[in-house]
């Protein structure tokens, strides 16, 4: 009998299996597709909220692929990137720098060419397409994503409460930023610490002075160089803005600038316009505006430097190529694009998005009448030592006063030319 029992307990058991087993098989879904992950890694961890919502909406529309972002220091991404690409990982699709930044990995092998994934590249602007392509070989490597302006942003507010206008001369600036100084605020509230900031100051005061694009094209062509009087001049001029700059302003680094802005603790700082999303997420009530750095007369133009910034890139060594094509279409999509526009406040590549919509879009590109190319980054970072290399470590000599104006224009020109064929005529 107990033998009985235990046959009839083995049995139940058995039937008991095999039906969770069922059950189990008929709670998956059929044809359930193999989940794809993506690493996805950018430079700009204060945007991380902004790619979670955009990549949630990805997901949303392609159940089978998961994408995992990852945001590293802007001033270490590329050591971290291309140390991952040299080892034969890293992520699947990323943040890619323009000009000669995007180059040197293309050049390296570490980027997949995309003409021949993403045909609607053909439809980007010249201008957007010259940040994205190799020059070794003339292939497009990046789909492009925003374009960026150097100018002043200004507080309207304390502008208000000391009466002053928007400078339409060098000088009326300067008396913009005495007044301030005079109220107890910092005159301009950018610092020397970080090199890469005296590169955006270059970019954002230097063009009147050094001639804007004319400058730019001539020193390209190598009919002038970086000794030129008119440059100089411009180095002069930069340096004579630490006198309303913060106390002990070589040791103010990039937060340090930024948390002078936003802290209302100056009027000014000169930035780039992907700065404008991030103030508002720290301080919603900071009421800025921006304007052009103006030139000595009121008749010269107030140039404002523009460059590519960003190109969207997939790791030449991805296994899962079908899925990064599919994120990086839609990285290049206008939907993206005009959340770019409305959410970061930045200037989207994609054609066929209206920019204008936003105004301090508008009023970016309203400047950009007076656009120049941004003068390192654009025309000396395809090889080593690059001019934006040279100019940082250089400002930062100016800026701290162990070297002069003309003394630094030498180290620039001489580094540039050590193997830059134009210059070497």
């Amino acid at each position: 009998m107990k033998r009985n029992v235990v046959i009839c307990l083995l049995i139940a058991l058995v039937l008991g299996g095999s039906l969770f087993a069922a059950g189990t098989a008929e709670q998956k879904p059929t044809g359930t597709q193999e989940m794809t992950v993506l690493e996805f890694w950018t430079w700009r961890p204060e945007d991380v909220d902004f790619y979670a919502s955009q990549i949630a909406k990805f997901e949303a529309a392609n159940p089978d692929i998961t994408v995992v972002q990852t945001a590293h220091k802007n001033t270490e991404y590329n050591t971290i990137l291309s140390a991952s690409l040299s080892g034969g990982s890293g992520p699947d699709v990323f943040q890619g720098r323009a000009y000669g930044g995007l180059a040197t990995f293309a050049d390296s092998g570490f980027l997949e060419p995309l003409e021949q994934w993403m045909p609607e590249l053909k439809n980007y602007s010249a201008t957007a397409l010259l940040g994205a392509t190799s020059p070794t070989d003339g292939k497009i490597y990046g789909s492009p994503a925003v374009s960026q302006t150097v100018f002043m942003f200004y507080n309207k507010a304390i502008y208000k409460e000391l009466g002053l206008s928007i400078p339409k001369t060098w000088n009326e600036l300067i008396a913009n930023f005495e007044a301030a100084e005079k109220a107890g605020y910092i005159g301009l509230g950018n610092g020397a610490k970080d090199g890469w900031t005296l590169e955006t100051m270059l970019g954002g005061m230097g063009a009147g002075f050094y001639g804007g694009t004319e400058f730019y094209n001539a020193v390209v062509k190598g009919d002038k160089n970086f000794q030129d009087p008119a440059f100089i001049t411009m180095v002069e001029k930069m340096k004579s803005l630490t006198k309303y700059m913060p106390d002990m302003y070589m040791g103010i680094g990039y937060e340090d600038m930024r948390s002078n802005f936003i802290n209302e603790l100056s009027p000014h700082l000169i930035a780039g316009s992907y700065e404008a999303a991030f103030f508002r997420s720290q301080n919603p009530d900071l009421d800025f505006d921006i304007f052009a750095v103006p030139g000595e007369k009121a008749s010269d133009p107030a140039y404002v430097s523009v460059y590519a910034d960003m190109n969207f890139a997939m790791n030449a060594n991805s296994t899962k190529k079908d899925a990064s094509i599919k994120f990086l279409k839609f990285l290049s999509s206008k939907e993206f694009g005009k959340a770019m526009v409305t959410d970061m406040k930045m200037v989207t590549s994609v054609p066929g998005v209206d920019a204008s919509a936003d105004p301090f879009i508008a009023r970016v590109l309203e400047l950009q009448k007076n656009a120049t190319p941004y003068l390192f980054l654009v025309g000396f970072r395809y090889n080593q030592p690059t001019g934006s290399s040279l100019w940082q470590a250089a400002a930062q000599g100016i800026m701290a006063g162990t070297l002069t104006p003309a003394a630094a224009a030498k180290q620039i020109q001489d580094g540039i030319a050590s193997y830059y064929k134009p210059f070497q005529k």
